[in-house]
């Protein structure tokens, strides 16, 4: 199996495992429902949705509060777990528009359904496949978003370059996501610390190289949160256990590196960890 695919397939089982039991992942160890809050969601707009949506939000932000998404467009959302941002999606775009959910996790999928199901949102649908090979066709989508999974990627310029071929020219993305700098490899080398979204983040200005490179236009962070010490240790600590019994360390860790405790982990990687909500635009006609 090649490496990037035992990554993906790590990770699909470690957020099974986070949804089926309950543990981390992107959210950290807050209780139910409180991840969604800190991550930027108003009580006013998860008042009306399903609670398994809610409570099952591993997010790191809330890209479609600016993502300025209008009735009647198309909207594709990557990595959509359990659907709370496919529903704040729907309510936007309403019933002339369409949003469409891509997951590779049977679990997420299912629980993402059901709450689809719950609102009543016909026009909301989630297609299994991954973010470096959409399925979806080129040149149909008005609005890609996508909360905490792009980290996660080992391919991520396939994921950039899909995320500029879906694009209707003129058509925007908005993605809230975990970057880093400096990060020292005994973080990068820790399961946990993958599954966290924190391990297999890049730096911010490859990101924006990435995207870029990928042919998108006008790139900025429109949102900014420094993690501090305590935040990236919850992060940590919550994955643990579902990253260790699912997980094969990345393959630069070896050693003691494996074994480091959440706080140790937390405290070579304060200042380094940032939650950012990029945009960028498709050119239209050359520009």
């Amino acid at each position: 199996m090649r490496e990037q695919e035992k990554v993906r397939e790590d990770v699909s089982r470690a957020y099974a495992r986070a949804v089926t039991e309950g543990s981390g992942c992107c959210g950290g160890g807050t209780p139910k429902g409180v991840a969604a809050q800190t991550a930027g969601y108003e009580e006013s707009e998860t008042r009306s949705l399903p609670e398994d949506a809610v409570i099952n939000s591993f997010g790191c932000g809330n890209p479609v509060a600016f993502s300025g998404v209008r009735e009647g467009e198309t909207v594709v959302d990557l990595g959509s777990g359990a659907g709370i941002d496919l529903l704040l999606a729907g309510k936007k775009t309403g019933s002339k528009g369409r949003v469409i959910g891509i997951d590779m996790t049977d679990e997420m999928i299912a629980r993402a359904r059901k709450n689809i199901a719950r609102a009543g949102m016909a026009h909301v649908e989630v297609r299994k496949g991954i973010i470096e090979e959409l399925p979806v066709e080129s040149g149909t989508v008005d609005w890609v978003i996508s909360n905490c999974v792009i980290n996660l990627s080992p391919e991520k310029p396939k994921v950039f370059a899909e995320i500029a071929r879906v694009l209707k020219p003129g058509g925007r993305m908005l993605v809230s996501d975990i970057v880093v700098e400096n990060l020292p490899e005994r973080v990068r080398g820790d399961a946990a610390a993958y599954a966290s979204c924190i391990a297999g983040a890049i730096s911010e200005s490859e990101y924006a190289a990435g995207l870029r490179e990928a042919g998108l236009a006008d790139v900025e962070v429109r949102a900014r949160l420094v993690y501090d010490r305590d935040q990236i240790e919850g992060l940590v600590s919550s994955d643990r256990a579902a990253s260790d019994a699912v997980m094969t360390p990345p393959s630069s860790c070896c050693g003691p590196s494996c074994s480091s405790t959440a706080a140790e982990l937390a405290a070579e990687a304060e200042g380094n960890v940032q939650s950012l909500t990029f945009y960028a635009r498709k050119p239209s006609d050359g520009r």
